[in-house]
């Protein structure tokens, strides 16, 4: 999976296109991510005791994995700042690590 949890990402499809947010949660069986601050919906939710109000409330919803694409923060990348496709590559110990496409920097989630 080129996305993980944290990892701040641009939307390149949709309404919330150029957008970009920190990923929230991955869904893995439904390849799809739900991104803060991208593609709002209104829920509407009934009266409760933790709700006494009611009424409509917004929320993320989740967006397709395809659409999104992993912030190269390198700086000597032509691509800093903005979406960039990812590659694996394997280390000598054996770890896979992802790199940017464009300049080969290793990506790290930020915490």
């Amino acid at each position: 999976m080129h996305v993980r949890k944290n990892d701040t990402v641009q939307v390149i499809a949709g309404d919330d296109a150029g957008k970009t947010g920190k990923v929230l949660n991955i869904m893995t069986k439904d390849m799809r991510v739900i991104v803060e601050g991208i593609n709002y919906i209104q829920k509407h939710v009934k009266r409760s005791e933790k709700n006494p109000q009611g009424g409509r409330m917004q929320k993320e919803a989740p967006v397709s994995l395809s659409n999104v694409l992993v912030i190269c923060r390198n700086k000597s990348c032509e691509k800093n700042g903005k979406g960039v496709r990812v590659k694996q590559k394997l280390l000598e110990n054996g770890d896979k690590v992802r790199v940017c496409y464009k300049c080969g920097s290793e990506i790290i989630a930020s915490e």
